[in-house]
């Protein structure tokens, strides 16, 4: 007997799996940007239990982003060549194990070692650059959505630890938060990394999510035929393109701004008498506005285009830096954290999606690798620049006013980007 139509089984609907991989990619840069930044709330603690200066400490920093970027281009050409599992399993165990031999350190040269070199290695492994690349792989339609839903894992984190963070210390101490943040990102990373990241979606007979036919792919031919795109540019190509060099630059300035103001942020508003306590919390709604930030750049990519959100991030930097050499008050810090938290992940969403758009994906884990590690090194340095001319001069006027100068460069250097698919 046939059955009504209305009587008939309802079909269950199935979650297409690229969303379990943006689900787990946030839980990593959760944990991944609580570390990241937990530099900030102990810095000056460090300081007070060793008596070091803050150019030391930011040296150690320097050191860690200097590992950091190099570690990205060596996770960038694993990725192309092995996928994202054992780089993250692996790049777990170094993260982890830095962490807690950091709850250990008795002097500057460990510190330098365990923060500056093995957890650095770890960073490389579990970032938002790994992260955006996997994305990219996993759709194809709404792409800068997925990203910065992804990268949203990073703002909810700095937003909900570092203040948590910041009371974990004055209750316990800054070595016992690094051995609890040890064990917890060795579980979670490990079993994430096991049971749901894969970096290739044809390799598990399905297509992007967003591409025709975007479930079952039929054959096994067709999984076969997918190879790399001869018309894909690889990063030597790719440099001889002055658009290459405008982006470069571009993100040259801003990891030199990122990294300055969460290692010193703390620091700086701090030497105003503003409490501890109400430092991280600007830092942690730093993260939060980068939340808004990366969901509004995402889907803007989508309809606008790459080089537009990218120049008025450095609009409001130039703004933000005359703001702070100006007035220092409460409101003031309060401001240019919030706004300049707006702007600090912009770029994540963007610089595999513009990278892609000039010149292919087959090569884009190298080349989000390369733009990314000149980024960090970049902060690292300017971190480090902004402890040295603090112990100089006494104050962080000047590094201040070098930043504007160069937010006011950027502005010119990434309108003049000609974004548009570059060939051989």
């Amino acid at each position: 007997m046939n059955r009504h139509p209305s009587q008939e089984t309802p079909q269950k609907i199935r979650l297409h799996y690229s969303f379990y991989i943006v689900i787990s990619s946030f839980i990593i840069l959760f944990f991944n940007s609580g570390t990241r930044h937990s530099i900030g709330v102990i810095f000056k603690p460090v300081i007070e239990e060793f008596g070091w200066n803050r150019s030391a400490i930011s040296m150690v920093f320097f050191l860690h982003m200097i590992v950091f970027a190099l570690s990205l281009l060596l996770v960038g050409r694993l990725y192309d060549r092995y996928g994202p599992k054992w780089i993250i399993i692996l790049s777990t165990v170094f993260l982890s194990g830095g962490c807690f031999l950091i709850s250990l350190i008795q002097s500057l040269w460990q510190f330098f070692i365990c923060y500056g070199m093995i957890a650095a290695l770890g960073l490389g492994g579990t970032s938002a650059t790994l992260v955006s690349v996997i994305i990219s792989k996993w759709f194809e339609k709404n792409r800068g959505f997925a990203v910065s839903l992804a990268l949203s894992g990073h703002c909810l984190g700095q937003f909900a630890l570092i203040p948590l963070f910041s009371i974990f210390i004055q209750q316990y101490s800054w070595r016992a938060l690094y051995f609890c943040l040890g064990m917890i990102m060795a579980v979670l990373n490990i079993t994430i990394a096991f049971l749901v990241i894969r970096g290739d979606p044809e390799a598990m007979g399905v297509r992007p999510f967003g591409s025709k036919n975007a479930h079952r792919v039929a054959k096994k031919e067709e999984q076969s035929s997918v190879n790399q795109n001869p018309q894909d540019l690889g990063l030597r190509k790719a440099m001889k393109s002055y658009s290459f060099w405008l982006f470069l630059f571009t993100m040259f300035v801003c990891g030199s701004g990122d990294f300055l103001v969460t290692t010193h942020l703390i620091a700086f508003v701090t030497d105003y008498n503003i409490p501890a306590g109400t430092a991280a919390n600007m830092l942690g709604w730093f993260g939060l506005m980068s939340l808004a930030g990366i969901l509004i750049a995402g889907p803007a990519s989508d309809r606008i285009g790459n080089k537009i959100p990218i120049a008025l991030t450095f609009v409001i930097r130039f703004f933000l830096f005359l703001l702070i050499l100006r007035y220092q008050s409460l409101l003031s810090f309060y401001i240019f954290a919030l706004a300049f938290g707006f702007t600090s992940l912009i770029t994540g969403p963007l610089t595999p999606t513009l990278l892609a758009r000039l010149y292919g994906m087959s090569h884009i884990g190298l080349l989000t690798g390369f733009i990314i590690t000149i980024h960090h090194l970049a902060g690292g340095f300017w971190a480090y620049l902004g402890g040295l001319i603090f112990d100089k001069t006494g104050s962080y006027q000047l590094i201040f006013l070098l930043s504007l100068i160069m937010a006011f460069m950027a502005i010119f250097s990434s309108f003049l980007i000609k974004e548009k698919r570059h060939y051989r």
